[in-house]
């Protein structure tokens, strides 16, 4: 049997490396040894990230409601449950919208549900 060099897929995976760390501080851009451990934990911060994004927008469309909400007389949590209790289905998205854009709406929106809200 043949004898195996593993030299070309070190090789390949010691560039491909490299290449991700490409504008890393020092060592991390130039020495694998350094690079492969900054590129995976990178990587890893790279998947949390893209799930934090979701909450912090949402966290902020909430805030901007709220905020909306309160000039209008009433609060996030009061307007939410009026607004389910009218059957009327908007995401948070859209009433964060609503409130910097479109406040005469966004008024309409929380007298209906001041109408129903319990308290």
């Amino acid at each position: 049997m043949a004898r195996v060099k593993k030299g070309l897929n070190a090789h390949k995976r010691h560039k491909k490396v490299l290449k991700a760390a490409k504008g890393y501080y020092g060592q991390k851009s130039k020495v694998f040894r350094a690079a492969n451990p900054a590129v995976y934990r990178a990587l890893a911060s790279a998947y949390v990230g893209r799930k934090n994004k979701k909450r912090e927008y949402r966290k902020l469309w909430i805030a901007r409601i709220n905020a909306g909400a309160r000039a209008n007389g009433i609060s996030y949590s009061r307007l939410m449950d009026g607004l389910k209790k009218q059957d009327i289905l908007i995401n948070r998205k859209m009433l964060s919208e609503m409130a910097i854009s479109d406040e005469a709406g966004f008024a309409q929106l929380c007298d209906k549900a001041k109408a129903v809200a319990k308290g």
